[in-house]
């Protein structure tokens, strides 16, 4: 994790504070920021930590670190070409990644020196939009994360809100209307260098290849690419309507519904009047240019069946016990199904040629990622399936390896994963934080 620069950190504080204190103010200068060497340098390194993928001029860091000067040379010509006014952003190239539920998302990868300027822009203007946004949102702001969020939904099942509107939207970030969102960018910021910029980098065209190695390219007129260093910041911008007309007309106090949201992943949770608080969101939403998608958002009593939301599921359960209500938050099937099926890759017989110490590397980078967010709730029964399974695949890619008859278990105990092979032990203990405790209220 990468610590901001003292000076850095400062320059924020007395942007939020300043934003915080007028909420009407306006914001002149703050190109002269950008190019900043320390704040240049700490994006740059912030961007390298991300690991992408170079974009359609096929720079990499590697390549931009062994030329003469290296880091340092590239950010002073990053510097001087913001300085003087030159910088102009590259079109962004876009592959198609598969999505949970089937089909594919595109993803747009902008190039290492554009992906550089934008977080140096996310920067400086972050802290301005952090002032104004909801606390009912969770989703790439600083100090917030999804288990916040999780918490958030528990504890208001809880208090009795079971009627959830699991909403899904259409398209949010390919259907952003630019207009609309560079006038919400307006209201906090007038400087017409940075607004230049971020008009510059949602028209940037795009490059698709097809099969065939053939390049298509094609204008950006709407949205804000998945993948850009600043589309997320600009998606909440925009989505912050929608929680701000929650807030001023007193939504949760009125009608006791609970609107949470992680970027454009939002339920909300309400005691009674499901339909019409529905109704009044998908009115909002199309004020917007957004719809709801009408196949995919539906109400759910809670009591009675599951709903998912940030990857995991919860449902209304009772304590046989005490007779206590609780919120069951367990891994979703879809992420079980998705992460047996990255593992059966994984220790598939295309990995054999890798040998095994890296194909035990690779299980357990996925592992680990896996259950540093999945080791949460009510977990237990899911980490002990997903251990099983993992186990389960090791042995048959050691036995097909070695060319071994049988199940392979006296060869291949289960000891030895860990023991010799270092394989990562997935914890089958609750985790120490729960997303709530039970009250007995509902």
């Amino acid at each position: 994790m990468l610590t901001t620069p003292d000076k850095i950190r400062e320059l924020q504080r007395k942007l939020y504070l300043k934003a915080k204190q007028e909420t009407s103010f306006r914001f002149y200068l703050l190109y002269d920021k950008v190019y900043r060497m320390d704040i240049l340098r700490h994006a740059y390194h912030l961007v390298k930590a991300n690991k992408g993928a170079a974009g359609v001029d096929g720079v990499t860091f590697e390549a931009v670190e062994e030329k003469e000067g290296g880091e340092e040379r590239y950010l002073e010509e990053i510097a001087q070409e913001l300085r003087e006014k030159r910088y102009k952003p590259m079109p962004i190239r876009r592959v198609k990644i598969p999505k949970p539920g089937g089909g594919e998302r595109p993803l747009g990868i902008p190039t290492i020196k554009d992906r550089v300027v934008q977080m140096a822009v996310k920067i400086v203007i972050e802290p301005i939009f952090e002032a104004d946004f909801q606390e009912n949102s969770y989703g790439y702001r600083p100090k917030r994360d999804a288990h916040q969020a999780l918490e958030d939904v528990a504890q208001n099942l809880l208090k009795g809100r079971t009627q959830v509107i699991d909403a899904d939207l259409t398209k949010y970030f390919d259907t952003i209307p630019h207009d609309h969102l560079m006038n919400l960018v307006a209201r906090r910021i007038v400087d017409k260098h940075i607004l230049r910029l971020i008009k510059l980098w949602l028209k940037a065209p795009v490059v698709e290849e097809d099969g065939k190695g053939k390049k298509r390219i094609t204008p950006n007129d709407k949205g804000t690419p998945q993948g850009g260093v600043l589309s997320p910041l600009l998606a909440n911008i925009y989505l912050n309507v929608l929680d701000t007309i929650w807030k001023l007309k007193r939504v949760e106090e009125r009608f006791e519904a609970r609107l949470i949201r992680y970027a454009d992943d939002l339920v909300v949770l309400c005691r009674k009047d499901a339909g019409r608080i529905m109704r009044g969101v998908e009115h909002h939403l199309e004020t917007l240019g957004l719809t709801l998608n009408r196949d995919k958002t539906h109400i759910v009593e809670a009591a009675e069946e599951g709903f998912t939301f940030l990857g995991f599921t919860f449902q209304m359960k009772q304590n046989p016990k005490t007779g206590k209500w609780y919120p069951l938050t367990v891994p979703s099937k879809q992420a079980m199904a998705r992460i047996r099926e990255g593992i059966k890759g994984l220790t598939g017989s295309r990995m054999h040629a890798l040998g095994t110490p890296e194909v035990i590397r690779r299980v357990n980078r996925v592992l680990q990622g896996w259950v540093n967010y999945f080791h949460y709730g009510n977990c237990v029964t899911a980490l002990k399936q997903l251990r099983s399974h993992v186990e389960q695949r090791v042995r048959i890619y050691l036995r097909r390896r070695h060319r071994l008859p049988g199940q392979g278990f006296k060869r291949f105990p289960t000891r030895m994963f860990y023991a010799q092979l270092g394989l990562f032990k997935i914890p089958t203990s609750a985790p120490w934080k729960h997303p709530a405790k039970a009250t007995g209220r509902r």
